[in-house]
């Protein structure tokens, strides 16, 4: 069983905030696959359904983002599921806007939701997807900054980041991490052989 697990903050308060881009993006996967988030249980809003043959289950932590190793737990013990079969979506404000890049391991750096990951988990050997959200350019805080939706003028691009980090997520299944990696580290556009049809 593969487990998508987008982060965010619960509630219309945060729904189109940079943090939720995890959220957003498996709201995207559940409209593309199928696979409504009709269940509500293990700490989560989740659905369950199968994509390219293969068992799938796109997730929301319904806890706020520094307590969402308690969903990913609670999913993984539901699915007698391991870190191996983790993908985890979510922002990162050191990658430019829309920049998407995969990692299989590693330390929370300085993010809320992956640090709660890791505690709870005991383990920083799961893959992510980080969606870049860039830095904040008007003055505010970082907190302000990601608690917040995307500027005006970025409204657009980020319809296009949604629909590139999607596809990531599904060249996983389609073509295994490695090639993934391969073809959407970095800015560049979607290719077209791994959207779905």
């Amino acid at each position: 069983m593969h487990l998508f697990i987008g982060l965010g903050n619960p509630g219309l308060r945060y729904k189109k905030s940079r943090h939720n881009i995890g959220f957003q993006v498996i709201e995207l996967l559940s409209s593309r696959w199928g696979i409504s988030l009709n269940r509500q249980s293990c700490s989560a809003r989740w659905g369950q359904g199968r994509f390219a043959g293969q068992p799938v289950v796109l997730a929301q932590p319904d806890t706020f983002m520094n307590l969402s190793g308690r969903a990913v737990f609670r999913l993984m013990a539901y699915f007698e599921a391991s870190a191996a079969d983790l993908l985890i979506i979510h922002d990162d404000l050191d990658l430019p806007l829309g920049r998407l890049k995969f990692v299989a391991r590693g330390g929370a750096g300085g993010h809320r939701g992956i640090a709660s990951i890791i505690q709870t988990l005991h383990t920083t050997e799961f893959v992510r997807l980080k969606v870049g959200i860039g830095r904040p350019q008007l003055g505010e805080t970082v907190e302000q900054f990601v608690l917040n939706p995307f500027y005006a003028c970025e409204e657009e691009q980020v319809q296009a980041i949604l629909a590139r980090a999607a596809s990531a997520a599904e060249a996983v299944l389609l073509a295994g991490l490695s090639r993934a990696m391969s073809l959407y580290h970095g800015p560049a556009g979607i290719p077209e052989e791994h959207r779905a049809s």
